[in-house]
């Protein structure tokens, strides 16, 4: 007998619908999984494909080596990573709403699922596609982002999520960027 997490007002979809919607920016989507206890394996699959993905994708920026795309999708994963944690602590304590709930496996399973678009990196390995891959799917990834914490921290105002969303962005990307400088590959 299969057991379900949701709540009766939301419907179980599948994981392929589940992934369309969160590419699409359904806020019903992120509802969804935020009230499904169940979508935590689904939404750290989500990332990994996603950091399994860029690390593929950025062999178009001429990194080819196994070393490499395990390094990159590690870098990837580590941002994810710090996003989520800088999204939690900025979107909980410094500028919470008057109705913000927090749950941080609510908002971990739908920033999870709002990776969504970084699966689309793997396209990175295509000649000449690897800096237009990696900007699209950044930039729809940060939307998707504000669509799940404006919908896991029970947001009103969008201009919140975004001013959450960004500050974690900028905040996560230095943080690849740094570890990338110190810790990876040499260039020859």
């Amino acid at each position: 007998m299969p057991t379900s997490t949701t709540s009766p007002t939301t419907t179980d979809t599948g994981f392929a619908m589940r992934l369309l919607g969160a590419a699409a920016l359904d806020p019903t989507t992120y509802e969804e999984v935020e009230a499904d206890r169940g979508a935590t394996g689904q939404a750290c699959l989500v990332v990994v494909l996603s950091s399994i993905a860029a690390g593929i994708g950025a062999r178009g920026f001429g990194g080819g080596s196994l070393t490499s795309m395990v390094f990159i999708s590690g870098i990837a994963l580590i941002s994810w990573a710090a996003w989520a944690l800088v999204t939690f602590e900025i979107g909980s304590r410094i500028m919470p709403s008057a109705d913000t709930q927090v749950d941080i496996g609510e908002l971990l399973r739908t920033i999870g699922f709002a990776a969504t678009p970084g699966m689309l990196q793997i396209f990175g390995v295509v000649p000449g596609a690897a800096l237009p891959a990696f900007v699209i799917t950044w930039i729809w990834m940060l939307a998707a982002m504000v669509v799940a914490v404006r919908q896991a921290l029970d947001f009103t105002s969008t201009a919140r999520a975004v001013a959450v969303c960004v500050l974690g962005w900028v905040l996560a990307l230095a943080i690849a960027l740094t570890l990338g400088l110190f810790f990876g590959p040499t260039v020859s």
